[in-house]
């Protein structure tokens, strides 16, 4: 069990990053989105997600939210930002992922290269979860998969009926959105900002995924 209390602003953000020190600068992903989410808490959401999700009621948000991941002891996956809503259907699990200038981290390819305990046991749960074959391409980036695989979980884990696995982009170019279109045609799918992806459903969770361009202004440095 986990005990979450309110934000009063984004740099109570800050102290819940893996590296603090590192991550939490003025153009970079982590302060971006928490400039951003704050600024846009009292009013539903960001209206580019908002755009994307039908202006979905969101109940909660809980930054750096970590979904434990098989094989047990492992490192879980840290999802930048997990909010559930609901619908008449029931309640839905977001994941999202905030990106700048940051890629989507190594390759499968890369990943598998790692002689770590654990590591090859998670990739083939990672790709048994999202029904794809283990020889799909190596230059898929394999953090796409897993915050994937860790909103599915996350859905089951708070009883939601769908699952979204969104980017959160404030590149200025769009930078790594082709990486995102490859992740997307994995399962037929081509790739659009603002625009929902139904996947298909894992696991009893119906799955969608998707980009969203957030507003360039949240990489200034405030004040």
């Amino acid at each position: 069990m986990q005990i979450y209390i309110p934000t009063n602003g984004a740099e109570d953000w800050k102290a819940l990053l893996a590296k603090p020190d590192l991550h939490w600068k003025a153009g970079h992903s982590a302060m971006a989105l928490a400039r951003c989410w704050e600024e846009y808490k009292a009013r539903g959401g960001p209206p580019e997600i908002n755009r994307a999700l039908h202006s979905l009621p969101f109940l909660l948000a809980i930054p750096e939210f970590k979904v434990d991941l098989p094989p047990a002891g492992g490192r879980p996956s840290q999802t930048d930002l997990f909010v559930l809503a609901h619908e008449s259907e029931g309640l839905v699990a977001i994941s999202i992922e905030g990106k700048v200038d940051e890629p989507f981290g190594p390759t499968l390819e890369e990943r598998r290269a790692d002689p770590s305990p654990g590591v090859q046991e998670r990739i083939e749960y990672l790709l048994k979860t999202l029904k794809l074959s283990s020889a799909i391409p190596g230059t898929i980036r394999y953090q796409l998969l897993h915050r994937t695989v860790a909103a599915i979980r996350a859905a089951r884990d708070f009883q939601a009926y769908r699952a979204v696995m969104l980017v959160h982009s404030f590149s200025r170019t769009g930078k790594w959105f082709d990486d995102f279109k490859a992740f997307a045609g994995l399962f037929g799918m081509a790739a659009e900002p603002e625009t929902l992806l139904p996947i298909d459903t894992f696991d009893g969770v119906e799955l969608e995924i998707g980009w969203c361009r957030g507003e360039e202004r949240f990489l200034q440095a405030s004040g």
